[in-house]
């Protein structure tokens, strides 16, 4: 089953428990919160290594990271989010 990330990812904002930006997600994933981290396609290459350290599912999304900021409904640029709790959504079958 192929699963609509953007609409995935919107329904886990409004129903599930969401950390946005690069340092909220890498600390997110070196405790072992975050089930999923999503990245943004120009998200800095420190980040991406910071996060691949961790056992965390790291998903790039072909999506800049204003692009990615505007499709969490954000006046900001996102690089990099944590999903903890995807709540209704299937975000995680990606």
């Amino acid at each position: 089953m192929k699963v609509d990330i953007e609409k995935a990812l919107r329904k886990a904002l409004r129903t599930g428990k969401v950390y946005l930006g690069s340092k909220r997600t890498i600390k997110a994933a070196r405790k072992g919160e975050a089930k999923m981290v999503i990245v943004a396609k120009n998200c800095p290459k420190e980040v991406l290594e910071k996060l691949r350290k961790y056992d965390v599912k790291i998903v790039t999304v072909d999506k800049t990271n204003m692009e990615l900021g505007a499709l969490c409904g954000k006046p900001f640029s996102v690089a990099a989010l944590a999903i903890i709790d995807e709540g209704e959504s299937e975000i995680l079958l990606t």
